[in-house]
């Protein structure tokens, strides 16, 4: 099963960069501009809430530290942030998953454990937040190519397997 989830992480990766080289071509202006409609209102906002979610879920949750432990990224640091930036969080994100990876859990095994926002601890299998951490980050690359759409900036077409295949 190891075999089977690394090389999934490996084309999710591979998608990510399509995207980071994307990004790379818009002004950083741009990539700062709030996008009315969007909860995380900004391309760099949310490409970096969708790290923080990584960090959290994989790096925090399922190895099971103090959820004061656990620092999202902060706005004054967003608000400095640029791809350079948010490609060096997804390096840590990188490091996060392998270690996750690397420790093979019991993939179905509950985990409960705290989370800051609630009284009650949390449940979920690693399975799960594998799973939740990838499909998060492609549902906000979605908001991200949307909103870059919208600022007039044409993604590349990405919809072939996310781009993996020409």
């Amino acid at each position: 099963m190891i075999d089977l989830l690394q090389q999934q992480y490996t084309w999710v990766k591979s998608a990510r960069q399509n995207l980071f080289t994307f990004l790379e071509e818009i002004p950083l202006p741009v990539l700062h501009a709030i996008v009315p409609g969007f909860g995380r209102s900004s391309i760099i906002r949310t490409h970096i809430h969708a790290a923080d979610s990584y960090r959290l879920w994989l790096g925090s949750f399922a190895f099971r530290r103090p959820p004061h432990e656990h620092r999202d990224t902060t706005m004054e640091e967003i608000d400095q942030a640029d791809v350079h930036r948010v490609r060096s969080l997804y390096t840590e994100v990188d490091d996060t998953v392998q270690r996750f990876l690397d420790a093979e859990p019991n993939w179905l095994e509950p985990i409960v454990h705290p989370v800051s926002w609630q009284d009650e601890p949390f449940t979920a299998s690693p399975l799960l937040l594998f799973t939740h951490t990838m499909t998060h980050e492609f549902h906000h690359k979605g908001q991200i190519v949307t909103m870059a759409r919208q600022l007039g900036y044409l993604p590349p077409a990405d919809d072939r397997l996310g781009g993996l295949f020409s």
